[in-house]
């Protein structure tokens, strides 16, 4: 499989796409205002402790208050013992007023604020850095070779002078090890660190280098945290550019494209430093036409904000975000087969399940989503589906998890969500319809206008009633409608006249009784 990663950078964005084999599959943005804060660590002060809810509200400075959860505190606290943990409260953790250093695991979605934790962690090239995870190493689950994994495990057990190790195994998260600390000169033993996926095939120095960065990196946030004022900021990660060359799996890339000749040199500086077998695979892109047009890239993120995904055989998929949840539906569209219907619906739900996989990276979606496939009657078909879906879910570095086909036929899975989705990044709600994907007819604001004025007319002794509304209505009321408000001033005693109102949209009116004090 080929790999490319396009970087287009210019004064008010920078744009990542991640092509493979010359099919866009994920594109990341970062608008120069408003910058990405997971993973920046914050002073915060507690302004409010919910006991009924195990959470509390800080503040470290954004326009709403953050949210901390207490399992985000005891297990910072308690250092990873169980028992300290079940215990807990947040009534006993924390205090309004308290000052607490958190890092942010979401950015702030909608009318919700930013998610928190106290259980800080910090990425780098090949390691996680994890300050309260004392003597702990894990190893990602993604580096297969049991040789490669031992390595790895021999050269953490050296480097932080621990012994007597015991193997745990965490589903899906790949094997932990929890180890006994035996040389407290050692500089990184009372840390704990995961072994990241980039680690496959480096070389000891580069580990050792990594983990002295980290440990002094920490000792410098720890003592500008003293110093600093409550909702102050400590620590800020990378840029885009930077976390995505940091999070790169060198073996798998041919080219990084850069058509920003600054950001290149950054780049080129950053890779020489962290990551010298990247340096090659570095091009600086120059030509006239805009990088992202080279590879439709632009084309493809349009089509990623629309409802509707048309699939090869003529089926189609529906996907419709909301607030609480995403639901994808798959329809057969124009696809009628060529043998029978079951085998119409098997290969549709397979071909839905690849561009599923593709536009849950393309558009970022998180939390519940609710997959809707066409009913399938063989049992084999169905775990067929869900096979292909997780086969092609494994190149997504976001973490998700995929439930069995539900009785009334739905896929229910969960994908992390710590940054907004490429709709709401890109997208606002529409002024007119609110969001809602669609507006009341002319017809029907015109009739709720008679009931207001029917509703005004008896409350008030009114001579004339003046309406103020869009185009369109008026031009209703006066047209089809003259007969109804011929009946109606009859009926109330008074006249009704109405003023065009341009910059009234269809939903708005105004309606003003003009009141007899005689």
């Amino acid at each position: 499989m080929s790999e490319e990663v396009l970087i287009n950078v210019t004064q008010h964005e920078t744009r990542v796409a991640m092509v493979e084999n010359g099919v866009l599959q994920e594109v990341a943005i970062e608008r120069t205002l408003q910058r990405s804060v997971v993973g920046n660590i914050y002073k915060g002060k507690v302004c409010r402790v919910l006991p009924g809810m195990q959470a509390a509200f800080v503040e470290i400075g954004f326009e709403r208050a953050a949210f901390l959860h207490l399992s985000d505190v005891v297990n910072a606290q308690s250092h990873g013992d169980e028992q300290a943990s079940q215990k807990q409260s947040i009534a006993h953790c924390l205090r309004e007023g308290q000052s607490i250093l958190v890092q942010v695991t979401k950015e702030p979605l909608g009318t919700k604020g930013a998610r928190l934790t106290a259980e800080i962690s910090i990425p780098s090239r090949y390691l996680v850095f994890l300050p309260y995870s004392s003597s702990m190493i894990g190893i990602s689950s993604r580096i297969e070779s049991p040789q490669e994994r031992q390595r790895l495990k021999e050269i953490a057990l050296q480097r932080m002078g621990l012994v007597d190790q015991t193997v745990i195994e965490t589903p899906g998260e790949g094997e932990t090890l929890v180890m006994r600390q035996v040389s407290p000169s050692e500089r990184c033993d009372q840390y704990g660190f995961i072994i990241r996926t980039a680690a496959e095939g480096a070389k000891d120095s580069l580990l050792d280098a990594d983990m002295d960065f980290l440990c002094q990196l920490w000792k410098d946030i720890k003592e500008k945290a003293s110093n600093a004022k409550p909702c102050s900021l400590i620590y800020q990660d990378f840029s885009l550019v930077l976390r995505t060359i940091r999070n790169l799996k060198g073996s798998n890339i041919d080219q990084v494209k850069v058509d920003s000749r600054e950001t290149f040199h950054e780049v080129v500086n950053f890779s020489n430093k962290f990551i010298p077998d990247l340096v090659p695979l570095l091009v600086h892109y120059s030509g006239e036409r805009p990088i992202f047009d080279l590879y439709a890239i632009d084309e493809e993120i349009n089509k990623a904000l629309d409802r509707k995904v048309q699939l090869k055989s003529g089926g189609y998929l529906v996907i419709e975000q909301t607030e609480a949840m995403t639901t994808i539906d798959v329809n057969t569209g124009a696809y009628v087969g060529s043998r029978n219907l079951e085998e119409t619906i098997f290969k549709t739900n397979l071909e839905a399940a690849q561009a599923i996989a593709r536009q849950l990276r393309l558009r970022n979606l998180g939390g519940i989503i609710i997959l809707d496939f066409i009913d399938m009657l063989e049992p084999e078909h169905k775990n067929q589906v869900l096979r292909t879906l997780e086969k092609c879910l494994e190149s997504d570095q976001v973490k998700s998890y995929i439930s069995e086909v539900s009785s009334l036929g739905l896929v229910q899975m969960t994908r992390k969500r710590t940054r907004d989705s490429l709709e709401h990044l890109l997208c606002e709600a529409c002024p007119t319809c609110g969001g809602l994907g669609s507006i009341k007819t002319v017809e029907t604001v015109c009739y709720e206008i008679f009931r207001e004025i029917l509703r005004d007319a008896k409350q008030f002794e009114t001579r004339s009633i003046l309406v103020l509304a869009s185009p369109e209505v008026v031009e209703r009321m006066l047209d089809e409608e003259s007969s109804h408000i011929a009946e109606l001033e009859e009926s109330i005693g008074c006249s009704i006249q109405f003023q065009l109102e341009t910059a009234y949209s269809r939903k708005r009116y105004d309606i003003i009784p003009l009141i007899n004090y005689q």
